[in-house]
């Protein structure tokens, strides 16, 4: 079964910037689609930002400009570079793999951004 473990999440003044990472337990072949979602208090989960295999990418609107997705098969990572951030980003944030018709999801990290 893959698992994924996300690390990287903090506590960082608004402005900041944070790098979070997501290891898969093994290298991803085939088709897929990794991407990263957050859950706000009081709030549905959302997506921030996916890549695919083929390195397509989208951000949510809300993000544009200051996060970054990116990939590393070769080291089974995805990485989410936020810059710039704001308070409205505090959120617990999901790496996530669609793959085979299955999603799998990680622990999640905590990102809490101080006004």
């Amino acid at each position: 079964q893959v698992q994924l473990a996300e690390s990287g999440g903090g506590l960082v003044q608004a402005g900041g910037s944070l790098r979070l990472s997501c290891v898969t337990s093994g290298r991803i072949f085939g088709i897929n689609t990794m991407g990263w979602y957050r859950q706000a208090p009081g709030k549905q989960r959302e997506l921030v930002a996916s890549i695919t295999s083929g390195s397509t990418i989208n951000y949510a609107d809300s993000v544009k400009g200051r996060f970054t997705i990116s990939r590393d098969n070769a080291k089974n990572t995805v990485y989410l570079q936020m810059n710039s951030l704001k308070p409205e980003d505090t959120a617990v944030y999901y790496c996530n793999l669609q793959i085979f018709q299955r999603t799998y999801w990680g622990q999640g990290t905590q990102v809490t951004v101080s006004s």
